[in-house]
């Protein structure tokens, strides 16, 4: 083999195409069915978009971007996350000059991340995201998490759960750091040299680290709840009445607060327990600085990521993936070598009336192509040629019934749609 693809990337072969379609489409109708509309950015933005959006003190800033100089001496990074770039679209297009809330959506988003490969998490892999722009009402999160349930939902997934935390605004966030620097005091010398670099500059990535050890010390940590204002207090409970509201099960969580600097206020995963685990879908939150902070008016702002191979692996896990469909419906197979033309020219009938079709193009005989036909799932194979071609005849033979049917060659293309499209009720 010359090569193979990079570690943490994956193919997506002909085979599995119809899962990403399936998902894709279900993605695509709830979209349409919130008002949504789809929004495509490049895949690489410069390198400062990130450095600001994202926040300096992240690890997907720190550790994880791939960031490259171009032939122009400029710092390009390859899209890390889906909402930088979103807002960067929203603000360089104009978006916020439209009536506003603007809400968009991207779909099968490559994003790229320099971390260790997992089942269900590579180095590149592909979004569905949604950002809501202008709203600033706490319904803006629980409609996107309605959405979020009623996809998972949709697709099999079940033992669902919100989990739902706010982790306050710039009034309240640093009262919040103050508490939480206390806490640490002499414990920050036992935690790992993420921790100890975040204690400075942004105290709350502390409650992000997944090391063992720093979790058990931050377990005893002040929660940020109690240093919330009064209008993200009210925010908070007025979500939380909106979820119920709607039949949505959710847990508070004050741990969560999400591994980029720019969410204010509320933040949520969707958990689905799986045995005594719970597992992270997906997750998003409030950003309402963020459009202000890369140079646009106040706009507040909510969204969420999720992860296409994650869902697609755990459907596959629990079995809920649908089977492939067949390939084609109809095969039209030549009888012999002067019959060639004929064959592919009716072929190309049946697809000018949105037939599926596939007829030989590797010079099969007869009884090959009919086993090519089966292995294809056709419904009916037309076999041109021989002495019913000779008398401007074609033989239909359904492959389930094995009946056979002569048909006019004029006639026969249009009387197969038909056929196939269930306007005629009985079998021929």
């Amino acid at each position: 083999m010359l090569t193979q693809a990079p570690r943490g990337t994956r193919d997506m072969l002909p085979q599995e195409a119809y899962l990403w379609h399936m998902l894709e489409n279900r993605m695509r109708e709830l979209a349409a069915l919130w008002g949504y509309r789809e929004i495509r950015t490049p895949v690489f933005e410069h390198t400062e978009l990130f450095l600001r959006g994202v926040g300096g003190t992240t690890d997907i800033v720190t550790k994880e971007m791939y960031t490259f100089k171009d032939k122009g001496d400029r710092s390009i990074t390859l899209k890390p996350e889906g909402t930088a770039g979103a807002v960067r679209a929203f603000l360089e297009g104009r978006l916020y000059a439209e009536p506003l809330p603007c809400k968009v959506y991207y779909l099968a988003a490559p994003i790229f991340r320099y971390e260790n490969p997992q089942a269900g998490r590579l180095r590149e892999h592909h979004q569905f995201g949604m950002e809501c722009f202008g709203g600033k009402e706490p319904s803006v999160e629980a409609e996107l998490i309605n959405l979020l349930m009623t996809l998972l939902r949709s697709l099999g997934l079940s033992n669902l759960t919100v989990h739902i935390n706010s982790i306050g605004c710039r009034c309240c966030r640093p009262r919040f750091g103050e508490a939480l620097r206390a806490y640490l005091g002499d414990r920050i010398h036992d935690m790992c040299e993420d921790c100890r670099a975040r204690f400075d500059k942004n105290p709350l990535r502390i409650l992000d680290c997944k090391q063992e050890k720093c979790k058990a010390i931050v377990a005893g940590a002040p929660s940020i709840l109690d240093s919330l204002c009064d209008d993200c207090k009210a925010h908070f409970e007025r979500l939380q009445g909106l979820l119920t509201a709607q039949g949505i099960p959710f847990a508070v969580d004050p741990t969560i607060v999400r591994g980029l600097d720019y969410y204010t206020r509320t933040v949520f995963e969707v958990i689905m327990q799986t045995g005594r685990e719970g597992l992270a879908l997906c997750g998003g939150g409030r950003y309402d600085n963020l459009v202000e902070e890369l140079g646009g008016p106040d706009t507040p702002a909510a969204g969420f990521g999720l992860g296409l191979e994650r869902i697609l692996l755990e459907l596959k896990n629990q079995g809920l993936t649908p089977p492939a469909p067949s390939l084609t419906d109809v095969y039209v197979a030549n009888i012999g070598d002067e019959c060639r033309t004929d064959a592919f020219v009716f072929a190309q009938k049946l697809r000018a009336l949105a037939v599926r079709t596939e007829s030989d193009l590797c010079g099969r005989s007869l009884k090959a192509q009919f086993k090519y036909a089966d292995k294809l799932g056709a419904k009916y194979v037309v076999l041109v040629g021989g002495e019913e071609f000779a008398r401007g005849t074609v033989k239909l033979r359904d492959l389930n019934t094995r009946q056979e049917t002569e048909l006019p060659v004029g006639e026969a293309p249009e009387k197969i749609a038909t056929i196939l499209s269930g306007k005629e009720a009985e079998s021929i």
